[in-house]
């Protein structure tokens, strides 16, 4: 697909109808606490060129959600003017990401975690050459997936785990030795309802 066309499809994307998601969508019988959310925002960044998604494993030495698979991204700062703003500072202090090259198109609805995060998914277009700088001490690898892979509904399957003396649902959209799963998962699930 030519870029003009990629940009095209993601546009129509946000450009449709959708609902905010969270973590409770598909655990009807656990009510989502009624507390202040954190605002944070996470960078769902297609690299024009190849067509994929630019994801990070954390860290296994980190307290929150270690070695899990997610995208750039983390709560926003006081000097933050936006939440694109610091999905654009988180990914640059996570993997080197340059913002100027960057394109930011527009956000998905906010995604609520069990964690008490309100997290908004900026989608961005990436254009030029990129390697990749780990922040040692928060993510252990970059890699990128096939944005069709990540925006094809078959790909996802709900999966379930016992968490806090309950079975938990939860998306997952496995690939290759990655096992992309909870948040991640769901926020790419509802870009895939959006392009599909």
């Amino acid at each position: 697909m030519a870029v003009p066309d990629l940009r095209q499809r993601l546009m129509d994307a946000l450009s449709r109808q959708g609902t905010a998601s969270s973590d409770f969508d598909l655990n009807r019988d656990i009510q989502a606490p009624a507390i202040a959310l954190t605002p944070a925002a996470v960078l769902i960044a297609v690299r024009a060129e190849t067509e994929t998604v630019i994801l990070t494993k954390r860290s296994a030495r980190l307290k929150h959600h270690p070695g899990q698979i997610a995208f750039p991204g983390g709560k926003q700062d006081p000097d933050d003017a936006t939440l694109a703003d610091a999905a654009l500072r988180e990914a640059h202090e996570e993997i080197g990401l340059p913002g100027q090259i960057v394109n930011v198109l527009g956000t998905l609805p906010a995604h609520q975690t069990v964690t008490g995060y309100s997290v908004t998914p900026v989608l961005a277009l990436t254009h030029g050459h990129y390697d990749p700088i780990p922040e040692a001490g928060e993510v252990s690898e970059v890699f990128e997936v096939p944005l069709a892979h990540l925006t094809d509904p078959a790909m996802f399957r709900v999966e379930g785990r016992h968490w806090q003396g309950r079975k938990r649902l939860y998306y997952t959209v496995p690939y290759g030795p990655y096992y992309v799963w909870g948040a991640t998962a769901r926020i790419l699930r509802a870009l895939a309802e959006r392009l599909s």
